[in-house]
């Protein structure tokens, strides 16, 4: 077995309202931020929860949510100049995957003196990066807890990872009170999602005692949230079931590695902007029973500890009730089935292919696999 290494970076905090109480959290790094946020947040006035806590707590601050228009490249240069021109502190992130990693690039990148455009080429940050408090405002980020930031390169629409600094992320607080602004479609598609991170963490390569450790509970949870719990001793609310399962999730995929699905969801997104959590769901099956052929025991392990599988089926029979249950559950959600219901066609889906197979993910999953194979299981899901 290879040397295990984790190092436990930021604080995490998790809990109802938490998000009413960051203001003193925040006093720890600085008085002047950057608040990059999901403008359906303001619009809704849910980022109201996080402005007032700063306004309390008499926190100089202001808002960027300007996040629709062009790449994340583009958008992370204006960030960087906001930031450098405000002379702030620390950022602050509240929303789903797009602000958290812009917020991430603005931190990471805020002290460098080089171009963007040659930190997504490869090269590697030096300076000390801005402090960061991160408020995720859906149940999963499979890149929080990573030194890498997941951003869409505007010269190509290709899905490019910056290295980051280690430890960038100070505080990650999850409020599922916050989830309350999803839709009940969303929020299924999120789930399922994952779930997906989840098992996929469990399948990769990298996998190792700690993150099947954490993978495990994480599906144990998703488990208890979506079907209830067996007994009367499980009174935890949904939402908070769904935001520790998430957490969890993250957690696992940092230590171990997302998976076929989700790279390839991220790819899509990347050059069509077609839902990521949609393009997972709707993978999800296909790449459990990809990973059947193979690691069929692993997979029987989960569906017996999400009790889809009997104690007297096969491995085999165990991994298929697993992947059909996966299928049952996007038919009662009425959420797509199929790649070709989101109104995208082959040949734009090979480009997002051949774009996963040019990043370094692609050494981390259940086997070895090139941009042939990953179109291989997106015909068979088209």
């Amino acid at each position: 077995m290879a040397d295990f290494s984790f190092k436990v970076s930021p604080n995490i905090l998790l809990g109802s309202y938490s998000a009413t109480r960051i203001g003193q959290s925040v006093l720890s790094y600085g008085t002047k931020f950057m608040v990059i946020v999901d403008p359906i947040l303001r619009e809704n006035g849910s980022a109201e929860k996080i402005t007032k806590a700063l306004d309390d707590k008499k926190i100089d601050y202001f808002i960027f949510d300007q996040l629709s228009s062009g790449g994340d490249s583009e958008i992370l240069e204006r960030t960087l100049k906001l930031a450098r021109e405000a002379h702030v502190q620390g950022v602050i992130a509240v929303g789903g995957g797009k602000p958290i990693s812009i917020a991430r690039g603005t931190c990471s990148l805020f002290n460098e003196e080089h171009d963007l455009y040659d930190y997504l080429d490869g090269a590697v940050p030096k300076s000390n990066p801005l402090p960061l408090i991160v408020i995720p405002t859906t149940i999963r980020d499979a890149f929080v807890f990573t030194d890498s930031v997941p951003l869409v390169d505007a010269r190509s629409s290709t899905l490019k990872l910056l290295k980051s600094q280690h430890g960038i992320a100070k505080l990650v607080l999850f409020d599922p009170t916050l989830t309350a602004t999803l839709t009940e479609n969303q929020l299924e598609s999120m789930s399922l999602e994952t779930l997906c991170l989840a098992t996929e963490s469990y399948l990769s390569q990298r996998e190792n005692f700690f993150s099947d450790m954490i993978a495990e509970k994480s599906i144990e949870l998703f488990s208890y949230a979506l079907d209830g719990s067996q007994t009367l001793t499980i009174t935890t609310p949904k939402e908070e079931l769904l935001s520790q399962a998430g957490c969890m999730a993250s957690l696992s995929a940092a230590t171990s590695s997302i998976g076929i699905a989700s790279l390839l969801s991220m790819c899509i997104n990347a050059r069509y902007k077609i839902s990521r959590s949609l393009v997972t769901t709707i993978l999800f099956p296909y790449m459990v029973e990809e990973c059947a052929k193979f690691k069929a025991d692993r997979i029987a392990s989960l569906a017996r500890k999400m009790n889809i599988a009997q104690p007297e089926q096969t491995n085999e029979e165990a991994a298929h009730a697993f992947a059909e249950n996966i299928r049952q559950r996007i038919a009662k959600a009425n959420l797509p089935a199929r790649l070709k219901d989101l109104s995208i066609s082959l040949e734009q889906l090979a480009l997002a292919a051949e774009d996963a197979g040019q990043l370094d993910i692609v050494n981390n999953l259940p086997r070895s696999m090139n941009s042939d194979d990953l179109f291989g299981l997106i015909k068979t899901a088209f």
